[in-house]
């Protein structure tokens, strides 16, 4: 035992005393006692730290979620935000391509035009977070919960 705990090294200074006095005969009940005395001691420390631990966590949770309402993101950006972003755009492509044949069918370069615009428009407002009120809505939502 260290200085650091006190009444440990008490606690052993007397069951060193009380063996001495007694004799061989109590030592197993001595060794028990002390032991015991020990455990009891190692369970609060363990206790103590596991719920330093835990309050830390719930501190850091709650610091990640205030600053992400903070900057107006409800809880972050997200793991998904960039595979959303590149899963749209891919997607977008793809549908493209009949999108600009039916386009072209049926109303030659106008309609070519019109498709594209439409394809560009909706990637810019879908990058620029979509539509305002979907964005309130969003941000309404994340406040009720």
């Amino acid at each position: 035992m260290t200085a650091r705990d006190p009444d440990m090294k008490k606690d052993l200074d007397a069951t060193l005393q009380t063996r001495k006095e007694l004799g061989e005969e109590y030592e197993p009940e001595l060794i028990d006692s002390f032991l015991e005395k020990v455990e009891a001691r190692m369970e609060q420390k363990v206790d103590a730290a596991a719920d330093r631990q835990v309050r830390r966590h719930l501190a850091e949770q709650r610091m990640s979620a205030a600053r992400g309402v903070a900057s107006g993101r409800a809880g972050g950006p997200g793991p998904g935000a960039f595979g959303e972003r590149f899963g749209f755009a891919a997607v977008s492509l793809v549908l493209a391509v009949p999108l600009s044949a039916i386009g072209v069918v049926n109303a030659q370069l106008p309609g070519l035009l019109v498709t594209w615009a439409g394809i560009v428009g909706v990637n810019v407002a879908h990058a620029a977070g979509g539509l305002p009120w979907q964005h309130r809505a969003r941000t309404e939502g994340a406040e009720r919960d």
